[in-house]
């Protein structure tokens, strides 16, 4: 199927979590990522956010998200930099999520169009 990889590539809360605080066109570090989208799921600030459950975060969207995503050229990674960037399918992917944003995590979308987590740091 020509478009499976949107839809694996949004099947995962924690992957739609990363795709809403990434966007389109930014890069970030993967411990800023692990940290917002930990912030997020806990639904507190990110200043709030425990440096373990950061941790496991990281490991878990290192280990499990990351991939999936580079293998779908959602995302770029730099191994040495830990830097995340859009990749060439990041845009058709975004898009799809928007859409689709409510009916998958109303919460999901709600964050990532509140901002709680800056307005509170």
């Amino acid at each position: 199927m020509e478009l499976e990889y949107v839809f694996e590539s949004i099947a995962e809360s924690r992957r739609r979590y990363l795709l809403y605080a990434m966007g389109a066109d930014e890069a970030w570090t993967l411990t800023e990522l692990a940290t917002k989208v930990r912030a997020w799921e806990l639904e507190v600030p990110k200043s709030e956010v425990p440096e373990r459950e950061v941790e496991l975060t990281y490991a878990s969207l290192h280990h499990a998200h990351i991939p999936k995503l580079v293998d779908h050229e959602v995302i770029e990674y730099d191994d040495k930099t830990e830097t995340i960037s859009p990749g060439t399918n990041a845009e058709q992917v975004v898009a799809a999520l928007a859409g689709a944003g409510a009916s998958l995590d109303t919460n999901q979308e709600h964050h990532a169009r509140s901002e709680m987590d800056d307005q509170n740091d």
